[in-house]
C-alpha cells in the first residue's frame, strides 16, 4: 500500500471514529430533552406532533447520550411510540382522523385570518395536502394490531 493511499485510509477511519465535542453533546441533550417534552405534551394536546418529535429525540440522544437513548427507546410509554414506528405498525384510524381534522383546521384559519403575505397563503393549502396524503398513506392500526388492509 502506497504512503498516499495509507494516508487517505487513516483519514477516513479517524473521520468515522470522530466523536462529537462536549459542549455539542450537552447541547444535543438539551434539546433532545426538550424535544421529548413536546412530544409529552403532544400526548395530550392534539395541535402537537408526539411521534416525529420522539423520533428526532432519539436521533439526538444516539449522536451524544447512550444513557438517554436507551431510556426513551426502553420507556414504557414514550418507547411504544419509537418502536410502533420503527416496526411500521401505522397510525391507529382515530389519531389519522384527528390530525388531519386538526391540520386543515389550524391552516385554514391561519391562511384566512393570521397571515398577510399571499404566498404563503398559498402555499399553506400545498404543506397541507402534502402532510394529509402522508398521513393518509401510513398503514392504519386497529386496536389488536391486526392490518385494516388484510
Amino acid at each position: 500500500m502506497t504512503l498516499k493511499k495509507l494516508e487517505t485510509s487513516n483519514n477516513y477511519q479517524n473521520r468515522e471514529k470522530k466523536e462529537l465535542k462536549k459542549p455539542v453533546k450537552i447541547l444535543l441533550v438539551i434539546i433532545g430533552t426538550i424535544l421529548v417534552l413536546l412530544s409529552i405534551l403532544g400526548i395530550f394536546l392534539p395541535v402537537l406532533p408526539t411521534t416525529p418529535f420522539l423520533l428526532l429525540a432519539a436521533a439526538l440522544y444516539a449522536r451524544s447520550s447512550k444513557r438517554f437513548y436507551n431510556w426513551l427507546t426502553s420507556n414504557r410509554i414514550l418507547g411504544k411510540y419509537i418502536k410502533d414506528y420503527r416496526e411500521g405498525k401505522g397510525i391507529p384510524l382515530k389519531v389519522k382522523i384527528t390530525a388531519i381534522s386538526i391540520l386543515w383546521i389550524t391552516i385554514s384559519y391561519s391562511a384566512i385570518f393570521a397571515i398577510d403575505i399571499l404566498w404563503v397563503r398559498m402555499l399553506l393549502p400545498i404543506i397541507a395536502i402534502g402532510a394529509t396524503i402522508y398521513i393518509a398513506l401510513k398503514k392504519p392500526k386497529v386496536k389488536n394490531n391486526a392490518d385494516i388492509s388484510k
